[in-house]
């Protein structure tokens, strides 16, 4: 693995995931572990994306959900190298040179350290308030996709025709500073993992089970190796069971891997035998300095032994 990073907590509280101290959380406490995963190597902090979550759905998704083009931008003034990933930006919501916009000025603020992950999205709702199209949004990112890499290319006019966006003649400065912004698609879908393979610089799945993991990647080489670009950059994600660096004095939860540092590392090192280049990792924590602590036990013990 050349690269693991961290979903920061804090910013977008799902019941699924959210740990009880982050309810009270705020800007110094993001920015503390942002600067904790910059020092320690860590290769991205991530930030997920929803504008508005019904009623319906708030009980389980919770309505804290930070803006990821603000927080990164904010932990970008905070931190020198670690990477800023949306993980993941759905920018079918929004028009792409908007979205272009937005992350070009976040990749030239931040000295080139955007990762755009992107997805379709799931909550109708939030696509209808903005008058984007739900029904179709497999089609709409496909099609933003291609529209964002012309307009976050080098060209100060890019120029795109699509069957929904057209642009030509129409400057946006400042360009991103990297001369190709990294675009990682997330999700486990076929037809994510089509998208992926075909259209992206890498692949964030869901939390796919380990056992899932192999079918899934074997499946993106076939597509690209049959599309003529296997020998392209791609970066294969996982997101790794929840983690504790030793035994903790209270309960992680049964799925969450403990234990010493050779055991931790025995067990993330069977993610590169399938393929994995990147994992992200999850720290279960009682509080922030707790989380802090893990993620710096994690870099000093578990990391060097993942080689």
């Amino acid at each position: 693995m050349h690269m693991y990073g961290i979903q920061l907590p804090v910013q977008s509280q799902s019941a699924l995931y959210a740990e009880s101290w982050e309810a009270a959380a705020g800007p110094e406490d993001l920015v503390e572990v942002a600067r904790t995963a910059d020092r320690c190597g860590f290769g991205y902090v991530a930030c997920c994306d929803h504008v508005a979550i019904p009623q319906r759905l708030a009980a389980a998704m919770s309505t804290v959900w930070y803006d990821p083009v603000a927080t990164l931008a904010f932990l970008a003034a905070a931190t020198e190298r670690v990477r800023l990933l949306s993980h993941v930006a759905v920018v079918g919501l929004r028009h792409p040179l908007l979205t272009a916009k937005q992350y070009a000025t976040l990749d030239h603020l931040s000295g080139g350290r955007l990762v755009l992950g992107v997805g379709a999205g799931h909550v109708r709702e939030e696509f209808e308030a903005l008058g984007a199209d739900f029904e179709r949004r497999g089609a709409v990112l496909d099609e933003s996709m291609d529209a964002l890499r012309a307009a976050l290319g080098p060209e100060e006019f890019p120029e795109f025709e699509g069957k929904r966006f057209v642009f030509r003649g129409l400057g946006q400065r400042p360009r991103p500073a990297q001369a190709r912004v990294p675009l990682w698609v997330g999700g486990s879908s076929p037809a994510a993992v089509r998208r992926a393979a075909l259209k992206g610089d890498g692949w964030l799945p869901q939390g796919d089970p380990r056992d899932r993991l192999p079918a899934r990647i074997a499946r993106i080489r076939a597509l690209r190796e049959q599309a003529g670009i296997a020998d392209r950059p791609f970066t294969v994600g996982a997101i790794a069971e929840p983690l504790y660096v030793g035994e903790p004095a209270w309960e992680a939860g049964r799925r969450t891997l403990t234990g010493k540092p050779e055991r931790l590392a025995e067990s993330l090192t069977a993610y590169r035998a399938m393929g994995v280049d990147q994992l992200q990792l999850r720290f279960r924590s009682r509080s922030r300095s707790e989380l802090t602590d893990q993620l710096e036990a994690f870099a000093a013990e578990v990391a060097p032994l993942l080689g």
